[in-house]
């Protein structure tokens, strides 16, 4: 397996992804035992829900400092200090001080910290970490009628790793209705597994809102579980009108993404965010920052 490797758009270099637990995703997506691991247990919500459960456990406070140092994470930005924190997964799903992600003066926000795919038209994506790789656009909704509203509309996925902020935000003004969700099996999401299935993005349990804007139509905003994932907390007020920028909700312990989907004709992704994908290559940014106009 090839190592991960992302444009970074602060600094405009390309860099390679400390991958948290990469030994056991290569072992488990990479290994003839490990796969068969995989599909008799760790696929499944009950291991996710018992790793996310001892995350929980008051000792797991000791994790923090090694995972601090080990990741370079900047402790100025929390929002509170890493001596706070009452267990590992309290230190996961952190604040962070409104300073420390300013929100642009853009239409369009990216809704996380992390490493983001766009595509100009869902439908006619052609290659997504390798080639021939299309996204399921009914698969992801669940739902062939709604899927058609969004094919040929513009796709944005942001994908988290362990090390980043783990709370996502709405990418615009509207007001956000109920949140469903479709179960499923939790995979990684990580590149080591989607370069040999993307279908697991649509297969894993993932969240769905409809977020009703006066400028951009209805915009689809979806989180999906992975290995790990304890759960999909939302912290926003259904009906309620949001600002841009506005926190949604959090992953509990583990990698996750966040998708974004658009009514075709409403929004032009950021150009270096479509010219970078149009590579096969992931652009790392910070929630808040420009995603399209």
């Amino acid at each position: 397996m090839e190592p991960i490797k992302y444009l970074n758009r602060e600094t405009g270099a390309m860099e390679t992804e400390q991958v948290y637990g990469e030994g056991f995703l290569r072992w488990a997506y990479g290994n003839p035992l490990g796969k068969i691991a995989l599909h008799g247990f760790v696929k499944r919500p009950f291991f996710s829900k018992w790793y996310g459960h001892r995350m929980d456990a008051p000792k797991t406070t000791e994790k923090i400092a090694p995972f601090l140092e080990t990741y370079g994470l900047d402790a100025a930005d929390f929002e509170k200090s890493p001596d706070e924190f009452t267990s590992f997964n309290d230190f996961f799903y952190r604040k962070l001080k409104p300073s420390a992600r300013p929100i642009a003066d853009s239409p369009i926000v990216l809704p996380a910290d992390g490493r983001h795919l766009g595509f100009a038209k869902a439908s006619e994506i052609g290659s997504v970490f390798v080639k021939g790789q299309k996204f399921d656009v009914a698969g992801l909704l669940g739902s062939t009628e709604l899927a058609r509203k969004y094919e040929n509309g513009p796709l944005l996925l942001s994908r988290l790793c362990p090390v980043d902020y783990h709370r996502f935000h709405f990418p615009c003004t509207g007001t956000p209705g109920e949140t469903r969700t479709v179960n499923g099996p939790l995979f990684s999401v990580s590149p080591l597994a989607l370069r040999q299935r993307l279908s697991y993005l649509w297969e894993n349990k993932r969240t769905i809102t409809e977020l009703v804007t006066k400028e951009f139509g209805t915009v689809i905003c979806m989180e999906i579980g992975a290995t790990c994932v304890g759960s999909i907390q939302q912290t926003f007020t259904p009906g309620q009108e949001i600002e841009k920028g506005a926190e949604k909700g959090y992953f509990a312990f583990g990698g996750s993404s966040t998708l974004l989907l658009f009514e075709p004709g409403t929004v032009t992704l950021a150009s270096d965010l479509i010219e970078s994908s149009g590579e096969m290559i992931e652009l790392y940014a910070k929630i808040g920052t420009e995603a399209g106009h």
